[in-house]
């Protein structure tokens, strides 16, 4: 099977340890995260080749982080060094009705600052079959959408398959254009998209027809119409995706997900999440487990959304962005066993 090239940034993530409060912290969990390389390593855990393209400074957390990604199996060859910082973000993560949050702490970071030109995109597509990217990229600043359009259109060139997770983050869109005025470009040349609740209609100003986002009761076949809206929109999407997140509260979701394929309408089983253990990363988990499905289960749409709903709840349960399940662990939640019972 082709590599899978995944590109973005890889930040710093600073934790508050058992659910306090930034201002009850007097120490940090230190890790590593950001949404391509979440998905790297999940496709790298369910045995796939992945290569992580990124700009790190040329010093110990830039080694630090290389270091990380090598030790899941994440191909970092075509890492370029430069600039003076890794970007940082902080997690205090909410329980029952108090939400979790992040501060970013990620400006003039090195990706912040890469220009057109610095990833020679012919070689890092050599032997690859798949390239994902996501909203955030682009909005972290003008380098870096652009740098991510050369990609996008090199991807294309070659006839690799290109995904993209919407992935709206309002915070980050400062440097000038907004998602509205960048992004419609860069998802033209996607194959697969996918979007949450509100992606599609922050970023495009498509909203479901019927049922309110801002309230969650929206049911799964009332997104149909947003996927139908993104196809027409962007002709060169073969598949849209949205997963269907209803929150109770810090504690407790409800996850699912639907798939249009321009003809019928796929829909997962729905999973109760309770007393989550850490849901940052559970967006990519889900593409993670989508693109795994999508390679591996011969055209079965179904069994692809399934997986990818399966493989991300089980994130919910891992401390961290990555998702550190097995196939195995995937297949045995699909198959109706979430008894957590001890393994021996």
């Amino acid at each position: 099977m082709n590599k899978i090239i995944t590109f973005g940034e890889i930040m710093l993530r600073l934790a508050t340890p058992e659910r306090q409060r930034f201002s009850q912290a007097s120490s940090f969990n230190a890790s590593f995260g950001g949404g391509e390389a979440n998905v790297a390593v999940s496709l790298s855990n369910f045995g796939l080749d992945t290569e992580f393209v990124t700009r790190l400074p040329a010093n110990d957390i830039g080694n630090s982080v290389i270091m990380d990604l090598r030790k899941h199996n994440v191909g970092t060859h075509h890492i370029i060094s430069g600039g003076n910082r890794v970007g940082i973000y902080f997690l205090e993560t909410g329980s029952v009705a108090r939400p979790s949050r992040v501060i970013y702490d990620r400006a003039n970071s090195s990706i912040a600052e890469i220009k057109p030109g610095m990833v020679d995109w012919n070689k890092v597509f050599e032997g690859a079959g798949w390239f994902h990217w996501t909203g955030i990229t682009p909005a972290i600043s003008e380098g870096a959408a652009l740098v991510c359009l050369e990609a996008v259109k090199a991807a294309r060139d070659k006839g690799i398959t290109v995904s993209c997770d919407l992935n709206f983050r309002k915070n980050l869109w400062k440097w000038g254009k907004s998602a509205g005025e960048v992004m419609p470009e860069l998802v033209s040349y996607c194959d697969i998209i996918l979007g949450n609740e509100e992606d599609a209609e922050k970023v495009f100003g498509i909203k479901p027809e019927s049922g309110d986002v801002s309230k969650g009761d929206v049911t799964a076949a009332g997104y149909e119409s947003v996927c139908v809206s993104l196809m027409k929109k962007f002709p060169s999407a073969k598949k849209v995706i949205i997963t269907l997140r209803g929150s109770i509260n810090a504690d407790h979701n409800s996850w699912s997900g639907v798939l249009y394929d321009g003809k019928k309408l796929f829909e997962a089983p729905e999973y109760q999440i309770t007393h989550i253990v850490d849901r940052v990363g559970g967006g990519d988990s889900f593409m993670a487990g989508l693109i795994y499905g999508l390679l591996t289960f011969d055209g079965d749409d179904q069994k692809a959304l399934n997986f990818a709903v399966a493989a991300s709840c089980l994130k919910h349960t891992i401390h961290g962005d990555f998702n550190l399940v097995t196939v195995a662990e995937v297949e045995q939640l699909m198959k109706g066993d979430g008894s957590g019972r001890v393994i021996r």
